[in-house]
């Protein structure tokens, strides 16, 4: 599985570089109202925002992923995603 890591650089915005096959850089904005709807308070949006790379990747590439977007948006496209992620906490 590709490498992430994940730079916080404000409250709601994070960096996420992604090291597979080709190096990828994303910019994501997670509002804490979101990070505590979808986690109930047992992840930090950090975690957050790399358990949801971790539920792309498994699904495209890291090339296929958009470079800025706001952590929501992946409901959009997998809908899925939300119980997914509550899922993987209990």
């Amino acid at each position: 599985m590709a490498a992430i890591e994940v730079k916080k650089l404000d409250e709601a915005t994070f960096e996420v570089a992604v090291q597979g096959r080709t190096a990828t850089i994303h910019t994501v904005t997670v509002e804490p109202d979101y990070v505590a709807k979808l986690t109930g308070g047992k992840l930090s949006a950090e975690l957050l925002v790399i358990r949801s790379f971790e539920f792309l990747l498994e699904r495209e590439p890291n090339t296929s992923i958009l470079r800025r977007f706001d952590l929501p948006l992946i409901g959009r496209y997998f809908p899925e995603y939300e119980q997914t992620i509550r899922g993987s906490l209990d």
